[in-house]
C-alpha cells in the first residue's frame, strides 16, 4: 500500500528556533539524516518519491474568481502556525509500517543534534474511490 509521510513544522510542537536560525552545521546533519533516510528506504524497497516544500513565505494560494481566472494570494501568512514543509510517498507492506516509519522521520535532528520530534502525519495514498462509494 502507498502512503504519503508529511512533514509539518509548527510554532506551537516544535521547541527549537526556525530553520534560518540553524548553524550550516546543524542544516548539514538534518540534511545527511534525510538522504540517509531516503537511502534506507530505496534499499527496502519502500521508496516511492520524496520533497522538500520552499518556506511559507514563498507559497501563494489560489482560488477560482467568479468568472473562473485566478485570484491569487501571496505569502508569508501569518496566521499560519503550521506548514508542510516536505512529504515522502512511500509503499510499505502495512499502515504499521507507515507508523514505523514516520515515527523515525520525527527524529530528524535539530539544533544541537536533538531530535526534532516533529509530527508526521500519515495518509493513504487512494488508488479509487472507496467501494462504499
Amino acid at each position: 500500500m502507498k502512503y504519503m509521510m508529511l512533514m509539518q513544522f509548527s510554532e506551537k510542537t516544535v521547541d527549537f528556533p526556525p530553520i534560518t536560525e540553524w548553524s550550516s552545521d546543524e542544516i548539514k546533519t538534518h540534511i545527511a539524516f534525510m538522504q540517509d533516510t531516503n537511502d534506507r528506504l530505496h534499499k527496502a524497497g519502500e521508496f516511492v518519491s520524496a520533497e522538500g516544500l520552499a518556506f511559507p513565505d514563498q507559497a501563494k494560494i489560489v482560488r477560482a474568481g467568479g468568472d473562473g481566472s485566478p485570484l491569487v494570494t501571496e505569502g508569508p501568512f501569518p496566521e499560519t502556525k503550521e506548514f508542510l514543509a516536505g512529504f515522502w510517498i512511500i509503499d510499505c507492506d502495512s499502515a504499521e509500517r507507515a507508523v514505523e516509519l514516520a515515527a523515525h522521520v520525527s527524529t530528524a535532528p535539530g539544533p544541537g543534534g536533538r531530535p526534532l520530534n516533529m509530527p508526521i502525519e500519515i495518509r493513504q495514498v487512494m488508488a479509487g474511490p472507496p467501494e462504499e462509494l
